[in-house]
């Protein structure tokens, strides 16, 4: 049974920093890339940022870039999304997906076939 549980949000000020975690489980870990999305009240999910599965290579969103940053840990089954600096735009429900097996790290959403059931960032201004 595959599973990606994510953990780590709550409610911050602006400028502060949360880090999120998703645990995975189900199949092996360091063979498939990882991405981060969210989804905010009345928007479509949007890409935040995605790590491989193979050279550890990340991307990000023009509008996370240099305040956020994704990392894996292939022992622990775990990827992280480390978000400072937030603003209020941020706020959302962040979710973690899984790619196919040795899928690219990309934007596309649909190159995921597995998602965790999200948590809640709130930034307060």
């Amino acid at each position: 049974q595959i599973q990606l549980v994510e953990s780590g949000g709550g409610l911050v000020q602006a400028g502060g920093s949360l880090r999120l975690s998703c645990a995975a489980s189900g199949r092996t870990f360091s063979n498939y890339a990882m991405g981060w999305f969210r989804q905010a009240p009345g928007k479509e999910r949007e890409f935040v940022a995605a790590i491989s599965w193979y050279n550890d290579s990340t991307y990000y969103a023009a509008s996370v870039k240099g305040r956020f940053t994704v990392s894996r840990d292939n022992a622990k089954n775990t990827v992280y999304l480390q978000m400072n600096s937030l603003k209020p735009e941020d706020t959302a429900v962040y979710y973690c997906a899984q790619s196919k097996l040795w899928g690219r790290a990309t934007h596309r959403g649909n190159e995921y076939d597995y998602w965790g059931q999200g948590t809640q960032v709130t930034v307060s201004s």
